[in-house]
């Protein structure tokens, strides 16, 4: 439906929980993953198969014109659910688009297996843990996203 991904190209990334670092990268992408309500196997492949391709690492001339895997950078993956928080009415979010937990644990799992199946390196947070990320932004370069854009009607339609 709409799985959403926040990827943020650093020099640097690490996720504590109770002030104990649970993972931490040097250069390459911290990955922040949305899990919506209907979101299925097709959402999860088409994060996928964007995350290790997209060319938004840069050559000799300063051109973004190299992936994650071209440069064996690390991951970084850590859920989080407020990417689907709609800030439509009100002032206070709404996470009605958020898929429930056992849902969400089990796509953002598929992920960490898929991408160190493609042979990246991942590290992870703490699913559904109070979690501190620091982060050191390289560029700053930040994508978003969402399975949306190649199913606009959903992965099956």
């Amino acid at each position: 439906m709409l799985m959403r991904a926040v990827l943020q190209r650093v020099t640097r990334a690490s996720v504590e929980v109770d002030g104990k670092v649970v993972g931490q990268i040097s250069a390459g992408l911290l990955v922040l993953l949305g899990v919506a309500k209907g979101d299925g196997e097709a959402d999860v492949r088409y994060v996928l198969e964007k995350i290790p391709g997209m060319r938004i690492f840069s050559d000799e001339q300063g051109k973004m014109t190299r992936s994650i895997t071209e440069l064996g950078g690390q991951v970084l993956l850590v859920s989080q659910f407020t990417l689907l928080g709609d800030m439509d009415k009100g002032r206070r979010p709404g996470f009605d688009q958020a898929a429930p937990p056992e849902v969400a644990r089990t796509l953002y799992e598929q992920v960490v297996t898929g991408l160190k199946a493609r042979g990246m390196s991942v590290e992870t947070g703490t699913f559904g843990a109070q979690m501190r990320v620091s982060l050191e932004n390289d560029g700053p370069v930040t994508f978003i996203l969402d399975s949306r854009e190649k199913f606009p009607s959903g992965p099956g339609g």
